[in-house]
């Protein structure tokens, strides 16, 4: 098989290293002995355990092996953000050579990820960011713009007229940016109306808890759900197939098995796909990148520096699942998971 010699060049510091390329199948791979076999890099979420966060490790876990390097998915056992944020801290005292974090506090996360950015420790957020911090790079979904594709699902589905029930977690970046998309769809349609925002806590009993009073109760007469977290709209969708309520609009987000379930069964009209995988499979070859080719500083104002050597945001994209092509979907979801 033949090899080639390939050089590649650093823009920030005019290094060139060498690489022995293999080509294979009409691509270049390319290899170096750049990596320390103890190096490891991490990527810190405040609730590992869900499916979503189970699916950014598979691409935490590839992206390392192809990179060669160690890679770890820490948090804590339960959903917990000041914990997490301890958590951070700890992971900085192991100082390994990037991190990838999901802040779901924002504010409680900003001071650790500066203090491993002073440390000159790269971080990077993914799925849901600490804008106020000093991190580099924001790698996932547009939150609003997934909002406003959840609204114009949600206006459709109950012909301009009802009242909603939205779960969520207040402060977490993302899901105020995805509510926030809806409330903008909805301020076009005033006969619908917002009649609850249920704070989850993280905790999908919550969502079961709060729909079964709701419906048995009976203060509220909601036409809709939408939930934007993920953990959530399968309760809701077991809590109205338990009580055989039919006609609600449930909007879910995110793919696990049980929304799409609830989907073919006609509960749940439709979902937003994110890219969980994606974000942690580009976020570590990203660290790595930024691990070997160091920046001259890892401060900076980004967002506003027009020579800026990483992107303030970089978006993996959302996709709208329902009963009209949920079985395409899948169907792709299968083929990638041979590979």
């Amino acid at each position: 098989m033949p090899e080639y010699i390939c050089f590649v060049e650093d823009l920030m510091t005019r290094r060139r290293s060498l690489f022995t390329c293999t080509l294979l199948l009409g691509l270049a791979a390319c290899t170096s002995s750049r990596h320390d076999p103890n190096e490891k890099y991490y990527l810190l979420t405040a609730n590992p355990k869900v499916a979503y966060w189970q699916t950014a490790g598979e691409g935490l876990a590839s992206g390392a092996r192809a990179l060669g390097v160690l890679a770890e998915m820490a948090g804590p056992d339960t959903y917990d953000p000041r914990a997490e944020a301890q958590q951070f801290s700890s992971i900085i005292a192991k100082k390994p050579a990037g991190i990838l974090v999901s802040a779901a506090d924002p504010d409680l996360l900003k001071d650790p990820i500066n203090a491993a950015i002073a440390q000159g420790i790269p971080v990077v957020t993914i799925d849901s960011d600490s804008p106020a911090s000093e991190r580099l790079t924001f790698i996932g979904t547009n939150n609003y713009q997934a909002g406003l594709m959840g609204g114009r699902v949600l206006t459709d589905r109950l012909h301009d007229k009802g009242e909603v029930i939205f779960y969520t977690m207040p402060g977490q970046t993302n899901l105020d940016e995805r509510l926030q998309g809806y409330k903008n769809v909805l301020a076009d349609h005033p006969h619908i109306k917002i009649a609850q925002i249920v704070d989850v806590k993280g905790d999908p009993r919550v969502a079961f808890d709060t729909t079964m009073d709701i419906l048995t109760k009976g203060k509220l007469k909601p036409d809709a759900f939408v939930c934007l977290v993920s953990t959530a709209c399968p309760e809701v969708a077991d809590v109205l197939d338990r009580q055989k309520v039919a006609g609600k609009v449930v909007v879910a987000m995110d793919t696990d098995a049980d929304t799409l379930q609830w989907i073919q069964k006609g509960q749940i009209a439709a979902t937003i796909a994110q890219k969980p995988f994606t974000m942690a499979y580009y976020g570590i070859k990203m660290l790595d990148n930024l691990h070997h080719y160091k920046l001259p500083t890892l401060v900076g104002n980004w967002a506003q520096d027009t020579f800026a050597p990483v992107p303030v945001f970089i978006d993996t994209g959302a996709t709208l699942i329902d009963k009209g092509n949920i079985d395409a979907f899948q169907k792709a979801q299968r083929s990638s998971s041979t590979k």
